[in-house]
């Protein structure tokens, strides 16, 4: 579950007290989402003060924001069950089982983290910006990409960048008035930090989108927002960590659109049978 699988990630570096409490997260998290945060802090043998300290460290807005969503996910998840990995001969029926399995689950692992306020920030951003860009490489740049395809068919200044100098180079230009988007599934991804912070020295407004936890990249983004971080081992081929991320940005667009339907809606409406009229099989008149 995305949620445990963060704190088990980060208790090596936690401070002894906040360990403590960890420890009892993990071992009983059906208690702990039954308990106030007082029976909580004194079961763990730590503090209200601790409780609500570890709670802001995982982006969760307080005890009650952090009860909740753990919760949610229980409720899906009660077995802290993993991510199915790629067999050697494994039957195709079996394959197709555990690769939906997996897509679900991470759609589901996903939207149960997901901020509104921080998904509303992000909107408004997106909605205001004179400009976007966005960062991404390898499987995050693919998605970078998609967003890109998204924006430019409602008419927004939009551009998406792999490669580290352009993405350097792009965001050195920016202003107070546009937005920059890095995509990192790890939050840990040279590239995507240094043009992340390059845009916000130039006063951009940036959003991260990056597994859950305590990462770099959204701790230097004025918006965060997170996907499931459930997925590992080699062989995966970053499949459910894609999808989580595409689920992101498919919930931007159609959130954006939405608000704003009146001035987007005509637009892929015309970008729409612009490009059937060019490419569909419409009869064309020779120049």
């Amino acid at each position: 579950m995305s949620i445990l699988n963060a704190i088990e990630e980060r208790l090596p570096t936690l401070h002894p007290k906040e360990r403590e409490l960890a420890a009892f997260l993990l071992s009983r998290p059906q208690d702990a989402v039954q308990m106030t945060i007082s029976d909580l802090a004194q079961e763990a043998g730590s503090s209200t003060a601790t409780v609500s300290r570890f709670c802001r460290a995982f982006h969760f807005q307080g005890f009650a924001d952090f009860k909740m969503k753990l919760a949610a996910e229980l409720a899906v998840h009660p077995t802290s069950s993993q991510y199915q990995d790629i067999v050697a001969g494994n039957p195709l029926q079996e394959i197709v089982t555990a690769i939906t399995s997996n897509h679900l689950r991470s759609l589901t692992d996903t939207t149960n983290l997901l901020d509104l306020q921080q998904l509303r920030a992000a909107i408004s951003a997106l909605h205001a910006a004179a400009r976007i860009d966005l960062y991404g490489v390898a499987t995050s740049g693919m998605v970078a990409e998609d967003f890109f395809h998204k924006l430019i068919r409602i008419g927004k200044a939009a551009a998406s960048f792999s490669d580290h100098h352009l993405q350097l180079t792009s965001a050195a230009s920016l202003t107070e008035r546009d937005v920059a988007v890095g995509i990192s599934y790890s939050g840990e991804t040279l590239e995507i930090i240094d043009a992340l912070r390059c845009a916000a020295e130039r006063g951009a407004t940036t959003i991260s989108v990056t597994k859950f936890g305590n990462t770099t990249l959204a701790a230097g983004a004025s918006i965060r927002l997170f996907t499931s971080s459930s997925e590992a081992g080699m062989r995966r081929g970053d499949m459910a960590s894609r999808m989580a991320q595409l689920h992101v940005v498919d919930i931007l667009f159609t959130g954006l659109v939405s608000e704003h339907f009146d001035e987007y809606v005509p637009r892929l409406e015309r970008s729409f049978q612009t490009v059937r009229r060019y490419t569909g099989k419409e009869e064309r008149n020779p120049l």
